[in-house]
């Protein structure tokens, strides 16, 4: 009894390897580290690494017109002077006091818009199905191509001219006033579907049984739809305004085609402003300090309103 025991020991410690992948068919706790193990890794190398060196890069003087690589970016340490700069640098407050005038106007016309349309389509009718396709459209095409369609349609001898009888030399696009509102005009046009989209499934979740009883009772559509309706759907209209609301933020390729961020920098938003100190003064350690100071600000208010949001609906 004493031989037979013994050689499975035996055997286990010429192999050590072999044991070790064995044992871990069977054991739930080793199966799963290595389950989530190239999860973790592709975690650190998509997030937290390219984070990690915008922030490295971010207290550091450092460009790569210098000639010095990454690395060695430590040899020009600031002491963070790039993110005190950013109190002072009227040019990036300008950039950024128009991307929040864009997001307050565009959102709510968004919004509004999106849940009408909603409203409409919580009813069958015929060509429901084909009218769906065709309001989510815009919402497929590239941002630049948008930008392109726009830009054709606001030109002094296009279409938009045209149709209300207006000079060519009326200009939407080199005006002062006229170049923001065409660039909120088109970024509504593409992303009215998407808000229209998640309103459209916050309805639907509304339990019919509800609208029925209030029919019965007398309410009026309008009625159902302030009473039932809206209460029910806080928390999906809150994701959906946190969401777009982050989006504006994100808005580059309409402006780029339609203004290249003119008349001047009328339309010059922040990802444009972040743009150009990129490409055409190659100031990287201030655009790392600027976007990781975006990013996180962003993600405390998104956080802030999706719990917000998440709360209403427990």
């Amino acid at each position: 009894m004493t031989e037979t025991a013994a050689e499975p020991v035996r055997s286990e410690m010429k192999q050590p390897g072999r044991g070790y992948w064995s044992s871990v068919a069977h054991d739930g706790r080793k199966l799963g580290f290595w389950f989530v193990t190239p999860a973790v890794l592709l975690l650190v190398f998509i997030v937290v690494f390219p984070l990690a060196m915008q922030f490295y890069l971010s207290v550091t003087w450092w460009t790569p017109l210098d000639g010095v690589r990454w690395y060695r970016a430590y040899e020009s340490f600031n002491s963070g002077d790039n993110y005190l700069r950013l109190f002072t640098d009227g040019a990036m407050w300008a950039a950024l006091g128009r991307t929040v005038l864009l997001m307050a106007i565009a959102v709510p016309a968004q919004f509004l818009l999106g849940l009408g349309l909603a409203y409409l389509f919580m009813e069958q009718f015929v060509g429901r199905k084909i009218f769906y396709s065709i309001i989510l459209t815009p919402m497929m095409i590239v941002p630049a191509v948008v930008g392109l369609i726009f830009f054709l349609l606001f030109q002094g001898t296009g279409p938009v001219n045209d149709t209300f009888g207006l000079p060519i030399s009326f200009s939407w696009l080199t005006d002062v006033h006229r170049a923001m509102l065409s660039v909120i005009i088109a970024d509504t046009w593409q992303w009215t579907p998407l808000m229209f989209l998640i309103l459209l499934a916050g309805m639907l979740g509304v339990p019919s049984d509800q609208l029925t009883a209030g029919r019965l009772l007398g309410a009026s559509n309008w009625q159902n739809f302030i009473k039932i309706i809206l209460p029910r759907m806080k928390p999906v209209i809150g994701i959906a305004l946190v969401l777009r609301a982050v989006e504006c933020f994100k808005i580059f390729d309409i402006i780029l085609v339609m203004t290249k961020g003119g008349p001047g920098v009328e339309t010059e938003t922040i990802s444009l402003y972040l743009y150009k100190k990129t490409f055409a003064d190659l100031d990287w350690s201030y655009v790392a300090a600027i976007g990781l100071t975006i990013l996180f600000s962003l993600s405390l208010l998104a956080a802030r309103g999706i719990s917000h949001a998440a709360k209403r609906r427990g």
